[in-house]
C-alpha cells in the first residue's frame, strides 16, 4: 500500500524542495512520525512536543478534510492522496 502526499512551499523548504513524497503509513499518527524519520526538520515543524500533529496544520485525504473521515483514527487507502496544509493566520489592524 503506497499514499501520495503532498507538501506545500511552506514545508518544502524544510524538505529540501521535495514537494510530493510516497508513504507506506497506515494512519496519520504513523504519516507523521514517517514524514519526521524522513525529514527531521520539517518533523520539528509538524510536530508538538508529544509527537502529534500540530493543531495548525489540516489535513485532507482526496480532497476530503481527514476529521469528517474519522481524524487519527482513517485508515489510509491504496493511492491515496494526502495534502498537509498549514492554516494562515494573521495580519493587521487598520
Amino acid at each position: 500500500m503506497s499514499i501520495r502526499v503532498m507538501l506545500p512551499a511552506a514545508f518544502a523548504r524544510h524538505t529540501a524542495g521535495t514537494k510530493q513524497v510516497q508513504s507506506e503509513a497506515a494512519n496519520l499518527p504513523a504519516l507523521v512520525e514517517d514524514l519526521g524519520t524522513k525529514f527531521p526538520e520539517l518533523g520539528t515543524h509538524m510536530k508538538d512536543a508529544d509527537g502529534t500533529l500540530r493543531k495548525f496544520i489540516n489535513v485532507y485525504v482526496n480532497d476530503e478534510d481527514i476529521r469528517f473521515l474519522g481524524g487519527d483514527g482513517y485508515e489510509f487507502q491504496d493511492k491515496d492522496e494526502v495534502m498537509l496544509i498549514p492554516s494562515i493566520a494573521g495580519g493587521c489592524r487598520s
